[in-house]
């Protein structure tokens, strides 16, 4: 029964994910940080969600803490210097 709900939910997040590519592009740093870091993070925990019995749960609290991080970050802490 997991199975069948994991697959919607990757399906979903694919597109999600594909949705915000193309809205980047009027967003600020600090917007963009926290909206790849709830991407991120949601992936993360959906996969370790699933592997624990609840993807949905891992999804939303991955998410979460992504977007926390992504949000808290400045330029200066993220930024590679050559």
């Amino acid at each position: 029964m997991q199975r069948t709900i994991a697959r919607p939910v990757v399906g979903a997040l694919a597109a999600l994910a594909l949705l915000g590519t193309t809205a980047c592009s009027n967003m600020t740093n600090r917007e963009e940080r926290t909206l790849s870091g709830a991407g991120l993070g949601a992936a993360g925990g959906a996969v370790v969600g699933f592997l624990a019995g609840s993807t949905l749960i891992g999804l939303l609290v991955g998410g979460a803490a992504g977007a926390a991080i992504g949000a808290l970050t400045t330029d200066d802490q993220v930024r590679v210097k050559p």
